[in-house]
């Protein structure tokens, strides 16, 4: 990703610089979560980076989880590294401060509680078993496309009502949001997965059905119904969060699984074990966090001894809670009987993910019917996997084989 380096401001020590690029950090092509950690062992806990318009990076899971809290001093108005142009519209509800964050993250929140996620539970099996079969005769496959795109987008389309025709055209917008190379590549990206949804709220709003869409484009607050440019930011949004990120969690896990015969035979053995799996799938998520999302400094001030300036760009992602050798010890090595792990893969407080509980379902669903199916595997001989670093870590491509 070509871009200026930006110059270190005046308030920015020169002992604090560093080489940091969050789309290219050295060895996560290899291991993403490694290659965090190796940051957070050999950089100060809180450095500035001239990439991407000049940042802070915050790498100290206290530190992170104690910014996370403090929504007074760090606003999420700019999540994105580097920021999206100002005249692109804020991610709602996610580039919402409290406490007009609340009101819309709210229904979102009471669309996807356990009961409202366990209702989906046959549609999620159905859609996944008929994927699984369709590849176990193959003896092998292209995991992204061929799988971790497939069952999220299927589930979520459902959830909202969307054809399904429409996938291919919506995952590949949802990639280059992300991980597109520039900045004006990712803007024109979500200026694209706006103008489709914008038909779709349009309707809703004229004609709401029972979909979650329809609930989520007619909030009222304070006795008003939010604004289409709203509606429309919420629906974009919601469909990022739905379409890319469970496929890139999948992406880690089956990966490891493929790399670690010992432990995929011992979860393939105990899947009827709801208690144990879904402590296995918390360790895995654990071990392969993947969201890093930014802060904005809202006034001058002294953070860990170092002085943040009103408007300043922080990044305190969750990768590097997850992986703090302070927080859980031996934090690589994935153990399937870890007690009390410090796991915010979801992120935590004000801005937890919603959508945890159906994310969570989607992953134990999978792994139930992969494993009795497909019980040995294996990446590709003669082949790597593609992984990729930025707002969003993900496999983005993944060769697997069987006998």
């Amino acid at each position: 990703m070509s871009e200026l380096l930006a110059s270190r401001p005046a308030h920015v020590p020169a002992h604090l610089e560093r080489n940091f690029d969050l789309y290219n950090i050295p060895g996560a092509d290899t291991d993403v979560q490694a290659a965090h950690l190796e940051i957070q062992r050999t950089f100060p806990p809180v450095f500035w980076t001239p990439h991407h318009g000049g940042h802070w990076v915050v790498t100290g899971g206290e530190d992170i989880l104690e910014i996370w809290r403090d929504v007074k001093h760090f606003s999420s108005r700019h999540t994105t590294i580097p920021p999206l142009p100002k005249e692109v519209p804020p991610q709602i509800p996610i580039e919402l401060d409290p406490p007009v964050h609340a009101h819309f993250r709210r229904p979102l929140a009471q669309a996807l509680v356990p009961s409202m996620v366990a209702r989906l539970e046959d549609h999620v099996r159905r859609v996944a078993v008929e994927a699984i079969e369709h590849l176990v005769p193959l003896g092998g496959c292209e995991f992204v496309e061929d799988f971790s795109k497939v069952l999220p987008i299927t589930v979520f389309l459902n959830l909202v009502a969307i054809p399904l025709d429409d996938k291919d055209y919506l995952l590949a917008l949802a990639a280059a949001a992300v991980r597109g190379e520039t900045v004006e590549s990712r803007t024109q990206a979500q200026q694209q997965m706006r103008d489709y949804l914008t038909r779709w709220v349009r309707e809703r709003r004229e004609k709401p059905g029972d979909d979650l869409l329809s609930n989520l484009v007619n909030i009222e607050i304070g006795g008003a119904k939010i604004s289409e440019l709203e509606a429309v930011s919420y629906a974009t949004l919601l469909l990022f969060a739905g379409l890319d990120t469970v496929a890139s969690m999948m992406g880690f896990v089956i990966l490891f699984l493929a790399e670690h015969p010992a432990e995929r035979r011992l979860l393939r053995d105990r899947t009827a074990d709801k208690s144990f799996l879904s402590n296995a799938i918390e360790e895995m998520m654990r071990r392969h966090a993947i969201v890093n999302l930014a802060r904005v400094a809202t006034s001058d001030m002294t953070f860990r001894g170092v002085e943040f300036r009103n408007g300043d760009h922080v990044l305190p992602g969750s990768v590097f809670v997850n992986i703090d050798e302070h927080l859980n010890a031996d934090p690589l090595k994935v153990d399937f009987d870890r007690k009390d792990a410090v796991n915010r893969v979801f992120g935590s407080g004000t801005h937890a993910c919603p959508g945890a509980t159906l994310a969570r379902r989607e992953m134990q669903i999978f792994l139930e019917e992969w494993l009795v199916r497909i019980p040995e595997f294996r990446v590709k001989p003669g082949t790597k996997p593609l992984l990729e670093t930025g707002v969003v870590n993900t496999v983005a491509k993944l060769e697997l084989s069987w006998p």
